[in-house]
């Protein structure tokens, strides 16, 4: 059952009970959202009764050795040979995620191995529209794979997509920041390329209170939204594999609280463990 319906620029909520981190784009592909902190229209994320509630399998695949690519999309992040220190940390981040604790949290999931995500990043020069739909990011995407790839995609990749400070995202009448609906922070979702279902974040500029945590720096804003998409992307691909019963996947059950926390000069949010019953740092 979808959580959210957007229709006509407006979303219908979701039944009570039911997490209320999905919409469905105009175009009918269902993207999983982070919502902003103290987000006072809809429930808080995560849900109050998520605390008590661990993770669920519901069949779905996992990625159990991930690899991610970084696209920066618009010239306000530089040129593979000259980025702007921004994308350099970014690439930073990635270079070291996959084989932290903060990343092996979510190794007790259906066999996800740690991994060191190969840190691949592509730069594209011509710069996005200002409102960024989920239909032009996915074309982003497919324009990376046609210039890099062949059009052939990786099923075990996730394709990140940075959006500079001059765009935000947009999905029917949801906006992230930037955008004057704001709705969620980032987001993940998949969609078929060619034959092979390709898993993709976006990743909007965090340039609004609500997606910003008191003391980050714009690295470590931009660190925590892809701590949280890349590994709910892990563990929930195609949004039918691990999440609580309230629809919560691992991230949105420790989303802004506990506070987000930085560790070797990133920016993390804490993760739910099955194991420990809890929102952990690290495993």
């Amino acid at each position: 059952m979808k959580r959210f319906l957007a229709i006509f620029g407006f979303i219908a909520l979701a039944a009570p009970g039911m997490a209320q981190n999905r919409i469905v784009d105009e175009s009918g592909n269902t993207l999983h959202v982070f919502r902003p902190r103290d987000f006072s229209v809809f429930a808080p994320s995560p849900a109050p009764e998520a605390r008590g509630n661990n993770l669920v399998y519901h069949g779905g695949p996992v990625i159990t050795s991930a690899k991610q690519v970084s696209i920066f999309w618009g010239t306000e992040w530089g040129t593979q040979n000259n980025p702007t220190q921004l994308a350099s940390d970014m690439m930073a981040f990635f270079a070291n995620f996959g084989t932290t604790g903060e990343y092996n949290v979510i190794t007790q999931y259906s066999g996800i191995q740690t991994t060191n995500l190969t840190n691949i990043s592509w730069f594209d020069g011509v710069n996005p529209p200002t409102n960024v739909t989920d239909t032009a990011l996915r074309g982003e995407v497919q324009k990376y794979l046609n210039a890099v790839h062949g059009g052939i995609a990786d099923p075990s990749t996730i394709y990140e997509v940075f959006l500079p400070s001059t765009s935000y995202s947009s999905s029917g009448g949801s906006t992230s920041c930037g955008g004057p609906n704001l709705q969620y922070c980032a987001y993940h979702s998949h969609f078929s390329f060619n034959g092979v279902d390709v898993k993709y974040s976006s990743l909007p500029y965090p340039s609004c209170g609500g997606c910003q945590w008191p003391g980050f720096t714009v690295a470590q804003n931009f660190d925590h939204f892809a701590c949280h998409e890349t590994r709910e992307a892990v563990t929930d691909p195609d949004l039918n594999a691990w999440y609580d019963r309230s629809g919560n996947e691992a991230d949105d059950k420790c989303a802004w609280s506990p506070s987000p926390f930085i560790d070797a000069g990133f920016g993390y949010q804490y993760e739910w463990s099955n194991a420990n019953h809890a929102c952990v740092q690290t495993r």
